[in-house]
């Protein structure tokens, strides 16, 4: 069963932005009174006119909408750009019956460099704002009306029973499979929760949520001018007081969780991939030691071919992780793939290669597991394959 958080509506519709006919392009998420939010953006120096615009919204504990366009980036737009950014969050705070813009945060995604079609998109604004509902098939449409290239929606559900504290649900949106690069990765997510958080909690769950979900995934590296999480929260669960240190904590590891759920959902839809590759990586001096070498491994062009062609090249691997610029113990360094051992204690183990490649190309999911020391360090990330689908489809994505 999908559970929704109460205290929300969405809808999904097309207002032609898009050139295939009827395909949603304008997203509306409306809470039903003033809630709490936070967001967390794009580390690229290059930034889209929304996530200015986001940026200065949030935190808050004013939030009333979320307004989504696809298909149009509304990126290096310039003074116009932003213009039309506060244009669409003005149209949704009319149509949903607020007075202040500045309760309306705004997305957008798609083609960088083009200015928006804002007649059209106001036009979508007022039929999404007229369709609003509290139904799984609305957010459903919701989620389809961020996508882009994707070839699936990306969401997810969970209940939290946090006890004393009552029971709560969160739920998430996401959309990207190409333009991903780790530090945020062209990438959007939207999470939404009935429990009782406060601005600063909304935000520091979100950072931390983030931090070990959204930032540890990748495509080909290279990070969005649009990359957006925001997570709001009604406080309307089963459960009317705030949280304390304790139940935040409880609150904590669910987020981070369902993040890491939704987050890999991307990478597994990667343009053209036909792999999603998980790097686990331990025994480094620190965790940012382990996601330094992880995110090394999985930026590898030639660890990522290799696992398209079903290579068993744990040389690839193996020198991706010592040229991440951190210390590394080759004594004890080891290497697992697809539970296959090939690696261990800094010298090649024998293996069946046909093997370990059939495990590799009769799977979609491909395991790779580091030691790199005795330290307490650990990191997980996840990454695709690469292939020339890939290249062919971002060599035509705008001719």
């Amino acid at each position: 069963m999908f559970s929704l958080p109460t205290g929300f509506r969405f809808a999904g519709v097309s207002c032609g932005i898009k050139t295939k006919k009827n395909t949603k392009d304008i997203t509306l998420i409306v809470s039903d009174k003033p809630c709490s939010g936070a967001g967390v953006y794009t580390t690229n120096q290059v930034v889209a006119a929304p996530v200015i615009l986001c940026r200065s919204r949030t935190p808050s504990s004013s939030l009333r909408a979320i307004v989504v366009n696809s298909g149009n980036a509304n990126a290096c737009t310039g003074a116009k750009g932003l213009e039309d950014a506060k244009r669409m969050a003005a149209v949704t705070a009319k149509e949903i019956g607020t007075d202040s813009d500045e309760s309306v945060l705004v997305m957008s995604t798609g083609v960088i460099g083009r200015f928006l079609p804002l007649e059209k998109i106001e036009s979508g604004i007022r039929d999404a704002a007229s369709k609003l509902q509290h139904s799984v098939d609305a957010f459903h449409d919701a989620a389809d009306g961020i996508c882009t290239t994707d070839a699936f929606r990306k969401v997810t559900t969970r209940t939290v029973d946090l006890g004393p504290h009552g029971k709560f649900t969160i739920a998430g949106m996401a959309k990207g499979a190409g333009m991903i690069g780790p530090r945020m990765a062209t990438m959007l997510g939207i999470v939404l929760t009935d429990a009782p958080l406060t601005s600063d909690q909304a935000k520091r769950l979100l950072v931390k949520g983030v931090s070990r979900s959204f930032n540890c995934i990748s495509v080909e590296g290279h990070t969005s001018t649009n990359d957006t999480v925001v997570l709001l929260a009604s406080g309307l669960g089963l459960g009317k007081t705030a949280l304390n240190e304790e139940g935040e904590k409880a609150f904590a590891t669910q987020l981070e969780s369902m993040c890491i759920h939704l987050a890999k959902q991307i990478p597994e839809d990667g343009e053209g991939a036909t792999h999603l590759i998980e790097i686990q990586v331990e025994g480094a001096r620190s965790d940012s030691d382990a996601d330094q070498i992880a995110r090394s491994v999985a930026l590898s062009n030639l660890v990522k071919t290799a696992i398209t062609g079903g290579d068993p090249n744990w040389g690839r691997i193996v020198s991706a992780a010592g040229f991440a610029g951190v210390p590394i113990e080759t004594d004890h360094l080891a290497l697992k793939l697809n539970g296959f051992q090939l690696f261990d204690k800094g010298e090649p183990i024998s293996f069946v290669a046909k093997e370990v490649s059939d495990a590799i190309k009769n799977k979609k999911e491909t395991l790779i597991q580091l030691t790199v020391g005795l330290g307490p360090g650990h990191a997980s990330h996840w990454t695709t394959d690469l292939n020339c689908e890939y290249v062919r489809f971002n060599s035509e994505y705008t001719t």
